[in-house]
């Protein structure tokens, strides 16, 4: 396959690059740069730019013969969105609409989706499944809702055909550990967590413990990074084999407590690092976990890191990369 990836030099999308290539496909990485990094994108070919300029992804169109296009580019910060849910419009809605004006211009007609568990809102009851009803609470989820509606009726007006992946928590980095997660400012749990275990934070703060839980903090589904990019490529096969426009959610359907996780991460690193106690936040549910199984059944995903050790034990293999200033 040859495929397009924006947002190919985050996260998530640099993992995704990595695994194409590895699997013999051409990959194309297009990404401002906004918030990923140009060094991680190890594999293919790099393009800075951005999917708001119709000129650029015209020309990029017009040079290469696409199967099919990952899109990895959207803003991703709840909080961010809330302060700044204009900039989280235009990006996550308005952007890929000029994305997918000019894949149908260039008759490329299969799109894999990054979307979110926010688009779920507060959960009626876990695991959730795809039969759930979609309330977001806050400006990134229903960017992201926005988005798969839009799909919805791409496919029905014009043929377009699309997978989108509802994550619950990403967690992890590369298992040969060539790759990882970086964000400037990190919000995501295991890197801080794992920041104080290096000594790279003073503390990490539990927001919360009087939750209806069993040990009073939040319950989250974490994903490993690599079985996440495994469903994406499953969803781009369904696709180019004639496959029909899918929504899936995706976890490994076990809930572990903040807690708990802060107590294996203290064993994965052998630190015994400060733990701080906090109020709630606004709009965290006690719990959410995902319902995979129709992921498993109609894409024959299943997940080979499930196990948390494992997803800690690889994020803290790249944490130990980093120096105090936070550079690798």
């Amino acid at each position: 396959m040859n495929v397009l990836v924006v947002g190919g030099a985050g996260y998530i999308g640099s993992h995704m690059v990595k695994m194409l290539s590895k699997a013999g496909h051409e990959v194309t990485t297009l990404d401002n740069l906004s918030n990923g990094y140009e060094d991680a994108v190890k594999y293919g070919r790099f393009i800075k730019g951005d999917i708001a300029d119709y000129d650029l992804l015209d020309k990029l169109f017009s040079e290469n013969m696409f199967d099919g296009v990952m899109h990895f580019a959207s803003y991703i910060q709840v909080g961010e969105s809330v302060e700044k849910p204009s900039m989280y419009y235009r990006n996550n809605v308005s952007n890929t609409q000029v994305l997918l004006d000019i894949m149908l211009k260039h008759n490329v007609k299969n799109f894999i989706f990054s979307s979110t568990a926010a688009t779920f809102g507060e959960p009626d009851y876990t695991p959730i499944d795809e039969m759930h009803s979609q309330k977001p609470i806050n400006p990134y989820g229903h960017s992201k809702l926005m988005v798969e509606q839009i799909l919805r009726d791409f496919d029905h007006a014009y043929g377009l055909k699309s997978v989108s992946l509802r994550y619950f928590n990403a967690a992890g980095a590369d298992p040969e550990g060539e790759l990882g997660e970086r964000h400037i400012p990190e919000t995501h749990l295991i890197p801080l967590v794992l920041q104080a275990a290096s000594g790279r934070r003073d503390d990490i703060t539990i927001f919360g413990s009087d939750y209806e839980t069993p040990d009073g903090t939040c319950i989250r589904d974490y994903i490993h990074i690599n079985d996440l990019c495994g469903a994406h490529l499953l969803g781009l096969e369904h696709l180019l084999a004639g496959g029909e426009t899918k929504a899936y959610n995706m976890g490994n359907g076990l809930g572990y407590s903040i807690k708990e996780l802060i107590d294996v991460a203290k064993d994965v690193t052998g630190s015994d690092f400060t733990v701080s106690m906090g109020e709630r936040r606004d709009g965290d549910p006690a719990s959410l976990v995902a319902d995979s199984s129709l992921l498993q059944k109609e894409l024959g995903w299943k997940p080979e890191y499930a196990d948390l050790n494992v997803i800690i034990r690889h994020a803290w293999e790249w944490e130990q990369k980093f120096d105090e200033w936070g550079k690798p």
